[in-house]
């Protein structure tokens, strides 16, 4: 399994350069589309119900103080993922990288969605910090969903 560092760095080599928000949401996306998709999770870390939508720490810790980020960035290796990883990032990156970091961002908040689910089972009020996990489950129902409706979100 590939890790959250190795799904950034392969965006990036795709779709350099971005802002950092951008890139954690991209992550957030295919994750969650790849998780309905192949019913697997991608790699092990996890995301976050931050003010601003879902991030996953150990990737801000990479670029923390940061806003744009060029191919070289974000150490990963894009080659540890699989090819049924690599066709979940392409297909998500055709789809959402019109977005700007903002949209992908407002994206993320829709009600009943994981993160929204995050913020509601932490009692977080809108801008509040907050450091709840967004639960697999959340993320695979709400991805399905949107998989079976044909929605891009």
């Amino acid at each position: 399994m590939g890790t959250v560092h190795d799904v950034a760095a392969y965006i990036l080599s795709k779709a350099a350069p971005m802002s950092a928000m951008k890139l954690q949401k991209l992550c957030y996306y295919a994750y969650g589309y790849h998780l309905a998709w192949e019913d697997e999770p991608m790699f092990a870390e996890r995301f976050e119900a931050w003010a601003n939508g879902p991030v996953a720490p150990a990737l801000y810790a990479c670029h923390r103080g940061r806003f744009n980020l060029d191919a070289e960035d974000i150490t990963g290796d894009p080659t540890a993922l699989t090819t049924g990883q690599r066709e979940s990032v392409d297909i998500v990156l055709e789809t959402f990288n019109q977005y700007t970091a903002h949209q992908l961002s407002e994206m993320s908040h829709q009600a009943e969605g994981p993160w929204d689910m995050a913020r509601r089972r932490a009692g977080a009020r809108e801008l509040e910090r907050s450091n709840e996990e967004l639960s697999d489950v959340d993320m695979f129902e709400y991805f399905s969903r949107l998989v079976s409706t044909g929605a891009d979100d």
